[in-house]
């Protein structure tokens, strides 16, 4: 295999996918290798372990939502009804192309009885994200409401997530999105 230079973030990338279709434990830091295009040993230059793919790969897609997602629920210049619409759009954009369904929400079962780790990240990202929409919907409920809301729309939005895949179908998913835009 000719070996060619590859970026930290095209590792990722390439992590990334192979986590969410093949699973963790299921991806080998050859497979990751492979993926890129690159001998196993090149990985090595920009990452010690395939934990540190694994933390690093989560620490890549909540940036990714904080910059793209969660960071339009706090622009205060859009109405709550713009932001909240917005808000699924973009969570939609990614979900929908996104073939494998959620790193965080698959990871989650995989690993966090085990992984104390992993499990802090990505119980990070779910409650940015349930921050991100209890901010939103504090415009028409009460704080207690609104937080109860969101964490029900993030479990409505995993769960369908993991329906889309199990049967090919978005109808589902998709009606979860139309149920947290009516909320406001």
């Amino acid at each position: 295999m000719a070996i060619k230079k590859t970026s930290r973030e095209e590792i990722l990338q390439e992590a990334i996918k192979l986590f969410k279709i093949r699973g963790y434990y299921n991806t080998s830091m050859a497979n990751i290798a492979e993926a890129c295009g690159l001998i196993k040993g090149s990985i090595y230059h920009h990452f010690k372990s395939k934990d540190e793919i694994g933390i690093e790969s989560l620490k890549y897609i909540h940036e990714y939502f904080d910059k793209h997602v969660y960071s339009i629920a706090y622009d205060d210049t859009l109405s709550s009804k713009k932001r909240i619409k917005l808000f699924v759009q973009k969570v939609d954009e990614y979900f929908l192309s996104s073939k494998g369904g959620c790193l965080l929400g698959n990871l989650a079962l995989e690993l966090s009885s085990e992984n104390e780790e992993f499990k802090k990240a990505i119980r990070t990202y779910f409650l940015a994200w349930e921050d991100a929409l209890a901010y939103i919907l504090k415009e028409k409920y009460k704080e207690d409401e609104a937080k109860k809301l969101a964490r029900e729309y993030v479990s409505l939005t995993q769960g369908a997530i993991m329906l889309m895949n199990l049967y090919d179908s978005s109808e589902d998913y998709l009606r979860v999105g139309k149920k947290i835009i009516d909320l406001i």
